[in-house]
Formats: structure tokens, sequence, C-alpha cells
């Protein structure tokens, strides 16, 4: 049963690397049960988002804070946010490349101590993703960049997480795998794992999420439904390659409504 209470809640947060800040007082909730998309170019600080929520920024964020199931976790190593029900998938996928699928897999499941539970889970992982069965034994580093991708994905739902953030889950994959990658992200949710997806292919985004963000040089510039942002202007000619003047209704409807600030 969903509920108005926001798993994720970050307030105002600012990181910085060196003297550049990279995110500058950025807030947002993210409801159970849903999929919430940032989009964004290259530099916008998208990623920067992910890794301060993780814990994966030493001594970040230098300003504000980030609540997960109203416990505070801004300050936390990563094992701890793991531990409380957050996985990562991250960009470039990261896996070890000297091990087996397998053996991937397994490192994903380190926090935990129930067997049975993790046979259960790898076999789900199997059900999403039938070519890592095929190639359980073989090493991670020599999979296509698609299978270390699902890879990827396998190893941060062996954490059992509530909260799945993601890390431009499409990159450098043919159109065909992008569908399939999609496709598991939408299944994943409605089997009620809710999902922070970072994205630069914003029509795929916003074809599976509920709620997004625009993030331009470090902040957040617009926010709302997918509906509210696929009948943005900007968003249609910046995100989507629709042309301006084709999107003048939706322009009037959203423009009667509250904009981001």
């Amino acid at each position: 049963m969903k509920t108005n209470q926001p798993l994720l809640r970050v307030n105002n947060i600012e990181t910085y690397y060196g003297l550049i800040c990279a995110v500058q007082g950025v807030s947002m909730e993210i409801q159970p049960g849903t999929i919430t998309a940032i989009l964004g170019n290259n530099g916008a600080g998208k990623t920067t988002i992910l890794k301060t929520v993780m814990g994966l920024l030493e001594d970040q964020p230098d300003k504000g804070s980030i609540y997960f199931k109203d416990q505070r976790i801004d300050g936390k190593d990563p094992e701890q946010i793991v531990r409380l029900g957050i996985g990562f998938v991250p960009e470039g996928r990261e896996i070890f490349d000297e091990l087996t699928v397998k053996e991937n897999l397994l490192v994903g499941a380190y926090t935990r101590r129930d067997r049975a539970g993790i046979r259960a889970d790898m076999e789900r992982i199997y059900g999403y993703f039938p070519i890592l069965k095929e190639r359980e034994k073989q090493l991670a580093g020599t999979l296509s960049g698609g299978q270390q991708q699902m890879l990827a994905i396998g190893r941060a739902l062996m954490s059992r997480p509530q909260l799945l953030l993601m890390d431009e889950p499409s990159l450098g994959l043919s159109p065909m795998l992008v569908r399939d990658i999609f496709r598991i992200i939408r299944q994943i949710n409605e089997e009620g794992i809710t999902i922070l997806l970072v994205e630069q292919n914003a029509r795929m985004a916003l074809r599976v999420a509920h709620y997004g963000y625009v993030m331009e040089n470090g902040r957040f510039v617009l926010a709302g439904t997918v509906q509210e942002l696929m009948e943005d202007p900007d968003v249609q000619e910046f995100y989507l390659g629709m042309k301006k003047e084709t999107s003048v209704k939706g322009y009037q409807r959203w423009k009667r409504k509250k904009r981001w600030r």
C-alpha cells in the first residue's frame, strides 16, 4: 500500500569537488513504489546526487541532510547505507572482471546471512536475465556490455534493496538492449522496488518513470509528473528532440501549473 510518506528525502544538499560546487541546494522526495527520473546533460550533477546519497564521496554533503525512511543517512558509510536498504547500479557497471558471474552476484549479497534467501534471490535474478544463468561460471570481464549491465543490476538486487539507485543504465547499449533493460526496470518496480533513475535517454526514462526532475548546472530547474514534463516545451525541444512550435497546447496547459523554483 502506497503512502504519502517519502521513502527518501533530500533536503537542500550541496556537494563540492574541491572549490567547485557540483550540486547546489538540491531537494527532492522519492515516494515508495515509484520510479523517479533525473534528466540532464553530462556534467549537470546527476551522478553526484546518487553518490552523495550512497555516501561514496568523503565528507559529503557539505550542506543539507538526507533521510531514508525517516533515518538520517548523510555521514554514514556505503556499507551502512546498503544494510539500511539502498542499492546502487553505478555508471560504467563496475563489475569485478576477474570474478565469475555467480561470484559477482554473491558479492552483492555480502551484507546478508540468509543462505536460503540468497539462493532464491539468485534464481530470481536469473529469471530476469536468463543469459546470466547460462554464463554463471564465466568470468564477468568476458561478458558483452549488455550482459555486464544485467550483471550490475542483478548484483545490486542481491542486497534486497527497498530503493534502487541506477546511474545511466542505457549507456553504451544497442537500442534493442536498451529496450530490454528498461523492460526489466519496469518489472522490478512493479514487484515493489522503488527506483531513482539517472538517465540521459530522456525518452526511455519518461516512458517508465512516474515523476521526474530536470537538472542543469547543479540545480533542479524543473520538476513534475511525467505527463507534465512531456508537455513542457523546453523538455520537448531539448530532451525529446521535438520542435518547440509543436507543443503550444501542452505549454498552455503547463504554464497554468506551478513551475519548479
